[in-house]
């Protein structure tokens, strides 16, 4: 495949099926449904060889203007090695204009990341499997649609970034549970239909305990059933995944452009990703 064949454009949904099956060329679990939310949230470019056929993706997301990740970046196989991968790129930061940008980088990929100017901000660990039987904890509860505006003032206090969106459309596909105190939501997680199963997250807590009944209140229904989590490796939860049966099995490194501030670091903290895609 030579380069001159490529031809950039808009990425749009007849572009979908397309985008799955590159995917699944990557053993990455995502369902035409899962590039559907992606898209939805996101604008993105597509790389078309000369017989039409997706020969590359990029989805950029914006969170209002705070910032935006840059995901779903996949090359063919066939492809590589042409620089498609820093055209694509190029892309992603037109779309994405002066906001800050984050991405979860693989392995293969981090080379062309720190050449762009991203730096590591932390490692992101992708934990899955048939979770055990658990019991119900206690003080934790199904939110209501009347939530939804306190999750996200908590959600937007964790993550740094207006994810309204976000919310929105995982409300559209799923549940939430919080935690309260004196009336007040201190904690909340997500849970929705994704790849293989379901995913868990976001997950927005105060501690690593109330993270875990988080957790636990949606894995307690589940007993057998398959769930995934994507949690940063500081956040003193990824031992206890495994115990509960959500192995280890694989994530990336966590990088921004420019690098974050420490005191940028706002509390409650995410303990766990919407996906590694989506933040």
């Amino acid at each position: 495949m030579q380069q001159s064949e490529i031809e950039i454009r808009d990425f749009g949904p007849d572009h979908i099926e397309g985008a799955v099956a590159l995917s699944r060329q990557e053993n990455w679990p995502h369902r035409p449904q899962d590039w559907q939310m992606a898209l939805q949230l996101s604008r993105g470019a597509v790389a078309l060889d000369d017989e039409g056929r997706v020969a590359g993706t990029i989805l950029v997301t914006p969170y209002g203007m705070d910032c935006a990740t840059i995901n779903m970046v996949i090359v063919d196989k066939n492809a590589r090695g042409k620089g498609l991968g820093r055209k694509l790129m190029e892309q992603a930061f037109t779309l994405a204009g002066n906001r800050p940008l984050r991405l979860v980088a693989t392995a293969v990929g981090m080379p062309l990341y720190e050449k762009l100017g991203f730096v590591p901000a932390g490692t992101i660990l992708q934990h899955q499997g048939k979770v055990a039987e658990l019991g119900l904890p206690e003080g934790v509860e199904a939110a209501s649609a009347d939530d939804l505006p306190e999750i996200k003032a908590l959600d937007r206090d964790a993550y740094g970034a207006d994810r309204e969106a976000l919310i929105d459309a995982l409300a559209q596909r799923g549940q939430f549970a919080v935690i309260r105190r004196n009336g007040a939501i201190e904690g909340y997680a997500a849970i929705r239909p994704f790849g293989r199963g379901e995913v868990i997250g976001p997950v927005i807590a105060a501690g690593a305990e109330a993270a875990k009944a988080l957790i636990s209140f949606f894995a307690a229904q589940r007993a057998g059933a398959f769930l995934r989590v994507d949690t940063g490796s500081m956040t003193g939860i990824a031992s206890w995944l495994t115990e509960v049966g959500l192995a280890h099995v694989g994530g990336g490194v966590a990088m921004d452009r420019p690098a974050r501030k420490a005191s940028e670091q706002a509390r409650p903290k995410v303990y766990a990703l919407a996906n590694q895609a989506l933040g």
